[in-house]
């Protein structure tokens, strides 16, 4: 006889943590702070990542 494995379902709550939010466009931004200065532009600029998604912009000062 074999062995009867539970099998476990991820909840909702798992399976789309930290996603709904960011696809409804609520990112939650983080400043990213090594590369500040853009070579094709020539100016300064200001990098965001979206803590949850990692979904980046960029936005020119």
């Amino acid at each position: 006889m074999s062995n009867v494995l539970p099998f476990k379902r991820p909840s909702a709550k798992e399976k789309h943590k930290g996603k709904t939010l960011c696809r409804s466009g609520f990112h939650k931004w983080e400043v990213v702070t090594e590369q500040q200065f853009d070579v094709k532009q020539g100016r300064l600029v200001t990098r965001y990542k979206c803590k949850r998604c990692g979904e980046e912009k960029v936005e020119a000062r």
